[in-house]
């Protein structure tokens, strides 16, 4: 901290009160990752449990509704 004249100059670390570990960094970044992971499990597990009727429906059947 040093004066000028009537001005009071600060460094970063005094101006805030402690110092910034840049924490929230890693935060956001491994909570967007774990968010992907976890979007991406439930998307591929659905996609695996839901797995299609193998018999081919004819124009025919699906008219009549059958």
């Amino acid at each position: 901290m040093y004066r000028s004249g009537d001005e009071v100059h600060l460094d970063d670390d005094e101006a805030r009160g402690g110092a910034t570990p840049h924490i929230v960094r890693y935060v956001l970044i491994t909570s967007l990752i774990l968010a992907i992971l976890a979007m991406s499990t439930i998307w591929i597990a659905r996609a695996l449990s839901d797995k299609p009727n193998h018999t081919p429906v004819t124009a025919e059947q699906h008219a009549l509704g059958n």
